[in-house]
């Protein structure tokens, strides 16, 4: 086990009970009938991630009250969410490595992968009627909206080149912080209901979410392949440009500004490329702009939630947030 996962077990030492239950409902909204679902399940499942947001949908519940069969519902439903984009964002990317194993899409091909996403999709909204709590199903509904709204609008930026800062952080929010910002809510959601503890928890886990998006941004930059267990320079590839890029396309001089446009539009850029772009970009201060907003971020996140009592699940919140900051992968 990699030594970031290992942090986040004893992070998370204090849920261990809940995360069990928690895992039992996720099995149990994602089991079928059909066996190449089962055996599609069983590989995702194997190559499962770090389960962050069910962890944070029980931790805030935790900071609050004792969570509830709705509370580990939840936790299930979002990571369902989470793993069906995550699909479909791998048949968009035509991504090959997903945690370092070959990614579904690879393995099974475009059609059953977007047929598996839609499937788990699927069960994320059968658990969803199963909550029957009417704040619960608004917030999850926009949240499905806002997911897709995202990837669409980094794809049109992608297209027309337009990406600014302003248009990446509102991108950001809606493709990754929000998921995040609502696995937090609904643990307040199902415990409390009180207008303090959904914003806490909300606003908590939105600056957590811009936090992560910009770590993984760095690690497309910055990582090897063999560190972050993803197709290396995919956002450069798929001429995305994400906060270290726009920063330094927005504060160089036009000849290096030239140079970089220029690399930029190489179609098919190798790993030399990759690494001249990196250059540039570290020269511009491009990987120091998104550090220093990492770190905002991740304050942000910490003040969220900083009137409530000392406990051990506030102290894994903050800790995730640092976990966050200083993950390798």
């Amino acid at each position: 086990m990699h030594k970031d996962l290992l942090n986040l077990k004893n992070i998370t030492s204090s849920i261990a009970e809940d995360i069990k239950i928690f895992q039992i409902e996720f099995d149990r909204a994602l089991s079928s009938d059909v066996t190449l679902i089962n055996t599609i399940s069983k590989y995702m499942v194997r190559n499962r991630g770090k389960n962050i947001r069910p962890i944070l949908t029980i931790l805030s519940a935790r900071l609050i009250d004792e969570p509830n069969q709705n509370t580990y519902r939840a936790a299930a439903m979002m990571e369902l969410l989470h793993v069906a984009t995550l699909i479909h964002d791998d048949v968009v990317d035509d991504a090959t490595k997903r945690r370092g194993k070959p990614s579904i899409n690879r393995i099974w091909k475009n059609k059953i992968s977007v047929l598996m996403g839609d499937f788990i999709l699927s069960k994320a909204l059968i658990n969803m009627i199963g909550i029957r709590d009417f704040d619960a199903l608004e917030k999850i509904s926009n949240t499905a909206e806002k997911l897709s709204a995202g990837e669409i609008l980094q794809l049109e930026k992608s297209i027309t080149g337009s990406m600014t800062e302003e248009v990446y952080f509102n991108m950001i929010s809606q493709k990754t912080a929000s998921l995040i910002a609502t696995s937090c809510e609904l643990g307040a959601i199902t415990t409390s209901k009180l207008p303090k503890d959904r914003k806490a928890t909300h606003d908590y886990g939105e600056s957590l979410g811009m936090a992560f998006q910009i770590k993984d941004d760095l690690f497309d930059l910055m990582g090897s392949e063999s560190d972050t267990g993803k197709n290396s320079g995919g956002d450069i590839k798929k001429n995305m440009k994400t906060l270290p890029l726009i920063f330094a396309l927005s504060n160089m001089g036009k000849s290096e500004k030239r140079k970089l446009n220029k690399l930029l539009s190489i179609k098919k850029k190798n790993n030399s490329v990759l690494t001249e772009i990196k250059n540039i970009v570290d020269e511009a201060g491009g990987f120091e702009y998104a550090r220093q907003k990492l770190e905002e971020y991740s304050k942000k996140a910490i003040d969220s939630i900083s009137f409530y009592p000392e406990s051990d699940y506030k102290k894994s919140l903050i800790d995730i947030v640092s976990f966050n900051s200083n993950r390798v992968k």
